[in-house]
């Protein structure tokens, strides 16, 4: 399998000037926390590659399609980017977002993957506002759902509380792998990790190694469905 991770870094290149605080860049508007360490050890633990982005979302996100409204957000969850107002869109595009995917793009090309899942994490409540989200995990997809239904499962019978296509859709918001994945007939999905569990060492080694299980029976069971389910 190939594991993405589009959130993984808070950095904020030289040359980019966000006019952000410190503080507001080691919140969740910025990255998804403690989504690339447990990237880092399910690559590790289960011998498969990974692409991590090097730059904050705030800079650009590189989970949207280039032509997205908030492909360089200007506010995000409540808290205002003044340095994106009159940011050089297809200088960040061609500088970072085209680069990410043609990394992603190229891992696929030299060694073509059953499966791809990529690793997220979420807020508890958004600070703008909104319902409480209980999910400890939540599974997102778009049309092509094999691997979510093998998952949700699985977490089902582990008695996770885990969310279908929450708590957000993957029908509305799935811009990496609609084009690594769906595009090329290969079975994904996004695993999406509530960040307050995954916020300590402790709670990145735990849930890895239940990311861990849950990503080898779904590969497992891809494998079985034969050369069709590809």
């Amino acid at each position: 399998m190939l594991l993405l991770c589009d959130h993984a870094s808070n950095r904020v290149p030289p040359g980019v000037d966000l006019g952000v605080s410190e503080a507001i860049l080691n919140k969740h508007v910025a990255i998804d926390i403690g989504a690339a360490a447990v990237t880092r050890r399910l690559a590790a633990a289960l011998d498969a590659r990974a692409v991590l982005a090097t730059v904050s979302r705030l800079v650009i996100d590189l989970h949207r399609e280039a032509d997205h409204a908030g492909l360089i957000p200007i506010v995000s969850d409540g808290h205002p980017v003044p340095g994106n107002r009159e940011a050089d869109r297809d200088g960040r595009i061609a500088r970072f977002h085209d680069p990410y995917h043609a990394a992603v793009a190229a891992q696929i090309a030299q060694r073509r993957p059953a499966f791809i899942a990529a690793i997220h994490s979420f807020t508890p409540k958004l600070e703008s506002g909104g319902d409480e989200r209980p999910w400890q995990v939540g599974i997102l997809y778009n049309q092509d759902d094999r691997a979510a239904r093998i998952a949700l499962g699985a977490l089902e019978r582990r008695e996770i509380v885990a969310g279908d296509n929450q708590p957000y859709s993957g029908k509305l918001l799935n811009a990496t792998l609609n084009r690594h994945a769906e595009a090329a007939g290969i079975a994904c999905m996004s695993i999406e990790i509530r960040n307050d569990l995954i916020s300590d060492d402790a709670g990145v080694a735990h849930w890895s190694g239940v990311i861990e299980e849950i990503l080898t029976e779904t590969g497992n069971s891809l494998a079985s469905q034969g050369p069709s389910a590809t």
